[in-house]
């Protein structure tokens, strides 16, 4: 049987990512040219100087990506954009390429939604993982649990109604005077505090929804009303409450649907101290996945995954 070789395309924000996955499981390149030094002195991603710095990286990512994992064009069998969601320019850098390349080596487009290639992020690391399975996947633009029932059916049972959890992460670090990307440092900083603040936890009944604006605004205000207030033991505080409500949800959802298998997916799954609380879930009743670091945050690898398995 020939093996599939499918390129890649990631430009959903500030990462102009291009890959090169084997049969949907084998990563043989996964080339991430990152803007974040970029958008740092702006606190944030500025989305026209996103799609901008896409436009001046697609084309030598993509060559990297080829070269990296020693094939050409001609040996790639389908082209696997990122169509959304994202930012709509920098989106459209990424699908307009890979139009045209796959025009060009006259070989199949298909796009790909940017959430579908994070919950596939988990193929790549568990080569044996198989639907069907819970994925809790948590990001900066999205914050969902999925009953993944097949490779591409997708029953969504519960999402954010405000904040995705990833957007909460960074607004709370600028409040704090974190620099962009503020969730890692977040994690960074509550390892040197202790959660011994009272924030609250938003719950909707008969729902598995999550809200995080309360609990945000909650951290501004002790911030901004609290003199001398520790900042290591105010994003430690954070950090626990939002766990502890992502957990009572995926809990909930495990017994709804009675499955077996629990993965998490996003750029948040890298977070420390959630991957922590979702281990401890573990036991002879459930297996737990996460992917690899590297492949939580966005990446073309996640994204050449998912249709091609």
């Amino acid at each position: 049987m020939k093996d599939i070789l499918t390129l890649g395309i990631e430009t959903s924000c500030d990462e102009t990512s291009v890959a090169v996955v084997k049969n949907g499981r084998e990563v043989l390149s996964n080339i991430i040219d990152t803007q974040i030094p970029i958008h740092e002195k702006y606190g944030g991603v500025v989305p026209e100087i996103a799609s901008r710095n896409h436009i001046e990286a697609i084309s030598r990512v993509t060559k990297l990506a080829l070269k990296t994992a020693n094939v050409g064009l001609k040996d790639i069998d389908a082209v696997t954009p990122t169509y959304g969601p994202g930012l709509v320019g920098a989106l459209l850098v990424g699908v307009s390429y890979a139009k045209a390349l796959s025009y060009a080596i006259k070989k199949p487009l298909v796009g790909v939604n940017h959430i579908e290639g994070h919950i596939a992020a988990n193929y790549l690391t568990y080569k044996e993982l198989k639907p069907p399975f819970l994925c809790l996947l948590i990001s900066g633009g999205n914050t969902a649990i999925v009953n993944v029932k097949d490779y591409t059916e997708f029953e969504v049972l519960g999402k954010t109604r405000d904040d995705a959890v990833g957007e909460a992460f960074d607004k709370v670090a600028r409040v704090v005077g974190l620099d962009y990307p503020g969730g890692p440092k977040v994690d960074k900083l509550a390892k040197e505090g202790t959660a011994n603040i009272n924030l609250p936890k938003t719950h909707f009944e008969n729902s598995l929804d999550f809200s995080f604006s309360g609990i945000k605004t909650a951290v501004i205000n002790i911030n901004h009303n609290t003199k001398n207030i520790n900042k290591a033991d105010l994003c430690a505080s954070f950090e626990k409450a939002v766990t502890e409500v992502l957990i009572e949800n995926v809990q909930q959802a495990l017994k709804q649907t009675g499955l077996k298998t629990l993965a998490i997916a996003g750029g948040v799954s890298a977070n420390s101290y959630i991957r922590q609380a979702i281990l401890n879930l573990e036991n002879e009743n459930l297996k737990v996945y996460m992917p690899d670091l590297k492949l939580c945050t966005d990446n073309a690898a996640m994204i050449a995954s998912s249709r091609i398995l």
